[in-house]
Order: C-alpha cells, then structure tokens, then sequence
C-alpha cells in the first residue's frame, strides 16, 4: 500500500505490518526519502530505520504504530534453592537461604505480611501445645530456661514461687529437668516442709541443711519458750500468728515425676495429671495437734475447693518416716513398699486409698497390705459360675494387717476397744463397692441394706447418754425406704478382727455412748479375759458413701464408731452365748446327777 510519507510530499512503500525487508530493501528505501528541512537530518532518520531493520531481522517486524494487544509476555525463570545455596559464599548466608527457603519457598526479604504471619503461627502454635499437650509445653519451657538462664536460678525461682503461694517451704537441690523418654516432668532432691513460718524469704540449698534448719528453728522457738532467752521476743498480730495446730511434717523425697493437663486445670481438678515418688524420707509430727475438750472429728473434713488435687494415677514406692502423735504416744515408723492408686483425690483421700489397686507396707512393724481380691469370676460371665454372688460388686479390695498393737486402737477410745489394754490384732477387710449399672440384681444389696437398719433400729440405746446427731446417719428410715436407686450410695465392709493374747479392764469412767449398756462392762470384760488367747469377732459395716466425703483418716470418716460399735454387739452376744451355755452345762450337769442318783436308788432296791 502507499502512504504519504511523514518527511514530506513524495510517497514511500512502507512494508506491511509483520513483513520482513532485507538490506537491499533498506538502501532502496533509503534514497527515496526526501528529508524535511526542519531540525532533522539524514543522520537520524537512518538511524530509526537501522533501529526498525534491526526489529526486523530479530522476528519482530517493522511496524509504525505499537500493537499493544499481540505482545507476546516472556516466560517467568523460577530460582530453585540449589541456585541460590551455589552463589551463596558463608554458612550465614546458607543458613538464612535455608530459613527463608522453609518459611515462604523464595529468597525476597519479609515484608509485613510475612512477619504478622509468623507471629500468628508462633502464638497459636504454643496455644495448642499448651492446650493439647500441656506437659510438652512446659518441658521446652523449662528446656529454654535451664539453656538460657542457669539451672541452678530456674530451680530458685520455681521454689520462691511454690513457697510464696502455698504453707509448704520448698528446696529443690538439683535442676529441674524435663524426661523426654516418659513424656513427665522430674523434681530431683526435693525438701517438702510445712513448719510454722516466720518469714517468706526463700533461698535455694541443700535439704539437708534445710532439714536441719527446720528442726533447730522448731527447737529454739522463742514463742514457746516464753520464760527463756527468747522471751523478749515481740509478738506479731494475732491474725498473722501460725499456732502450729496441724500435722507438721519435714520430708526429703529423691525424685518426683509429675505429668501436667490442661483439660483438668480448666475443669478445676488442678494441674498435675499424674504423680509418682521415689525415695521418701522424713518425720510427719503431730505432737503439736490439740483438741477442744468436747470436739467432733467430723469438724476437720477437708472442705471442697476448686483446684484440688485429683491425680488419675499415683504411685509411690520407697517410703519411709517417723511418724509422732501427740498425748506423749510413743513415735513409730511408717513405711509403704509400694502404691498405686488408679486414682488419688484430696476430698475422698481416705476413700481412695481403700480402694487402692495395690499398697503394702509396714505400720510399727506390722505389715499391712491392700490389693483387688482375686475371684473365680473375675474374667467369666457364666451363669454356673461358683462366683456369681459377688457379680454384683463393681470391685472388692482386701484389706489386711496383722499383728499390730492394741495400743493404736484403744488410744482416746471409750468403745470395747479402749477396755483392752494390752494384745495383738490382726483385721482382714473385703471392701465392696456396687456395680454403677441400673440393671444388675440389687436384691442381695438390699438385703444386706435392710439387715443393717433393723440391727440399727433395734439397738439397745442407753436412755442416759444422748444419741449422737451424726451416728449411723446413713442408715437412717426404714426397710421399706431402701430402693434399687440408693443402693449405689452405700458400700459394704465385711472385717474380720482376731484378738490374741490380749488383756482387758473395767475402765475408770463409765462410757458416755449410747449403745453400750453399763450392766455389761463388767461380763465383756471377763469374757475377754477368759478367752484371751484367741478370739475372732465377725463384723458387717454398711456406710453411705457421703460419709467419705472429705475424710482422711478413719475417725473423720466414723468408721472407727460403726467398728467399735460392731465389735461391741459382738462381745454381747458372745456374752449371752457363753451364759446360755453356762445355763445348759448346769442343766446337763443336774439332769446328769440327776441319772446317776436314780441308777444308784434302783441297785440299792434291786440288791435288796
């Protein structure tokens, strides 16, 4: 086509859009261009037609208006992290490749965007550790703490804050070190103490210096030696005061291992998950606990707070220590061989630990044990199996201790127990717990249920002692009260006690109990005396399990009362038994005479 050229009136052939020319197409070109006369030369116009000859001939074209619409984009060339490690010429560099590479798969700087996402993925990244796996979380806080700071700080630090918050002083005389292979955290070297405080300094030591400490600083009070050196000391205000009224106790423990959960702390069952101890050694001592002249055990259960302990697992082996009771009682050793406990709960402790899935140790010398008793039936479900009574029992724990002094029983007791002065006992229990299934045969449970409140109703009641308010409690009502649905609040205790060489007197003051019948102080205590050599007592407690409730010890629990109790209707009816028997030897001794004196009347006659 022909145009009319931009350079003056004469037309040049412009070549077609996308049409190569050659060289002798450019000079021909060339001689046909008139060239203005204004402020352009031969010069410059040839170079735009080198510049469009040169377009040409690399595949472009000659063109005189951009096309916008046909540009071709040129591929984009990805750096692959191989290319960027080559040119990289130090470790640094390497190593900042590497991360950048890891973290966004290029090597561009961050930006904002890239900072407030990896921000985001630490924080949620720790909230779901924490959430998830909450004994992780802390072994790597702990982990980083013990790496950035000294071992021997984080130890300090962690025991000012456990003393601070709690009535415990506590050393921790190795580093705390998170065990990776068990996935527990473990306390090495602890000293556990709970002594009256002075002061809320904390420093971080050896336990036994700690012990030591302790022990002198109980010694030389200056609050209990008033009339000493001591007694210039000034007095702090009353609500400040620590009287040291509670079980006071200085422990050395070789190790501790603790797993912690989240799901608990939000549930109000603490932190800590499980909890096993290794290696304990120390003195509980309770010289310092008193009591009101007419005080009530069940004034000292341990009332609910949310945060107390429950561990799902416990277990303790290797312990060892001293125990001191007060009233001037003799100190004795306690020791536990080994415990586990599928479960330890601070409001049903003593609970729990009948329950024990095994626990053996020696009380003063006495062994005693706790274990699941074994049964035919345990791993059956045949009808004809010889077990099948005990099928209705969820779990049936035997508990047994022999040869243990009566001077532990009879201490502060008005029952039978406390006219027994001297002797060796030996108790073998079965604790049975129903099922906690509404279609299981309640029939033998109600039927134990319903014998114990009718030997509750017609117990003699001794119309010059008041009846205690909380006594029996649980078995309050009538048979016809018992339903399949309350069956499940009681558990059943069957105690055997076998008495041996034991000795007994008539106590200086009357009992104050209201089932003792003071007529039959005197017979018991004869009997006993009579039969000291071996006598075996069948007992059948039935309690609710409210009366667990927040017990620790079996006093607080008054199972102690429903024993001595049991063991009191015993006596009596061994009593009864006895004399009924005295009544049939003086009849069968009588009728005896009686024979021998008609056969010597009728040979006397017969000879005559």
């Amino acid at each position: 086509m022909l145009l009319k050229g931009i350079f003056g009136r004469r037309c040049i052939p412009l070549i077609p859009k996308g049409k190569l020319i050659g060289s002798r197409h450019f000079t021909q070109l060339n001689k046909h261009i008139q060239y203005p006369k204004i402020g352009s030369n031969r010069q410059t116009v040839t170079q735009m037609l080198s510049l469009r000859y040169n377009s040409n001939k690399n595949g472009g074209g000659l063109e005189n208006e951009p096309d916008h619409k046909q540009t071709t984009p040129q591929p984009h060339v990805r750096v692959t992290k191989e290319q960027l490690l080559a040119k990289a010429t130090n470790l640094f560099s390497r190593l900042q490749i590497r991360f950048k590479w890891l973290m966004k798969r290029s090597n561009r700087p961050f930006n904002t965007d890239d900072y407030s996402a990896l921000f985001s993925w630490l924080v949620m990244g720790n909230a779901l550790l924490f959430f998830l796996a909450t004994t992780t979380f802390f072994s790597l806080v702990i982990y980083t703490a013990n790496t950035v700071l000294a071992q021997e700080f984080v130890a300090r630090k962690l025991g000012e804050f456990i003393t601070k918050n709690s009535n415990l002083t506590v050393v921790f005389e190795h580093a705390i070190v998170p065990g990776w292979s068990d996935g527990k955290i473990s306390f090495r070297k602890c000293f556990v103490s709970r002594r009256p405080k002075e002061t809320k300094q904390f420093i971080k030591g050896s336990s036994a210096e700690a012990y030591a400490t302790s022990l002198a600083g109980r010694e030389g009070n200056g609050i209990n030696d008033v009339n000493g050196e001591n007694s210039d000391i000034i007095l702090v205000d009353s609500e400040d005061t620590d009287d040291g009224n509670y079980t006071q106790y200085d422990l050395t423990i070789e190790e501790v291992n603790v797993s912690l959960s989240f799901n608990k702390w939000v549930n109000g069952s603490g932190i800590i998950k499980t909890m096993e101890i290794k290696g304990l050694r120390g003195v509980v001592d309770r010289t310092h606990v008193r009591w009101s002249e007419d005080d009530d055990a069940t004034n000292y259960k341990n009332v609910y707070h949310p945060g107390d302990f429950e561990f799902e697992d416990f277990k303790m082996e290797d312990v060892l220590f001293k125990l001191k009771q007060p009233n001037a009682f003799r100190p004795f050793d306690v020791a536990i061989y080994n415990c586990e406990l599928s479960r330890l709960r601070k409001h049903w402790l003593f609970y729990d630990l009948l329950n024990a899935n095994i626990m053996s140790g020696s009380y003063d010398n006495s062994l005693f044990t706790i274990h699941k008793k074994q049964r035919l039936d345990d791993f059956g479900s045949s009808s004809s199996s010889p077990g099948l009574a005990n099928a209705n029992w969820q779990r049936v724990t035997r508990c047994r201790v022999d040869s243990l002094n009566v001077d532990h029983l009879n201490t502060g007791l008005e029952g039978p127990f406390g006219w027994i002065t001297d002797g060796k006992v030996d108790m073998v229990g079965d604790v049975m717990v129903p099922r906690e299934n509404k279609d299981l045969n309640v029939a033998e449970l109600v039927s134990i249920i319903a014998e114990s409140i009718r030997k509750e109703a017609t117990r003699y009641r001794n119309p010059d002692v008041p009846a205690s308010t909380h006594n029996s409690s649980s078995k309050d009502g009538s048979e016809s009260t018992v339903t399949t649905s309350d069956v499940l609040k009681y558990f059943v205790l069957d105690l055997t006690i076998r008495l041996n060489n034991v000795k007994a007197s008539v106590p200086f003051q009357t009992p104050e109990l209201s089932y003792i019948n003071y007529a039959l102080i005197r017979p018991i205590v004869a009997y006993i005396n009579s039969k000291n050599t071996f006598i075996e007592i069948h007992n059948r407690v039935v309690k609710n399990l409210e009366d667990f409730s927040g017990s620790w010890t079996v006093y607080d629990s008054l199972l102690m009362d429903d024993i001595s109790t049991e063991v009191y209707d015993n006596f009596v009816d061994y009593v009864a038994n006895e004399e009924a028997r005295l009544v049939r030897m003086k009849k069968l001794g009588f009728w005896t005479l009686q024979v021998l004196l008609q056969v010597l009347v009728i040979g006397l006659g017969s000879l005559s």
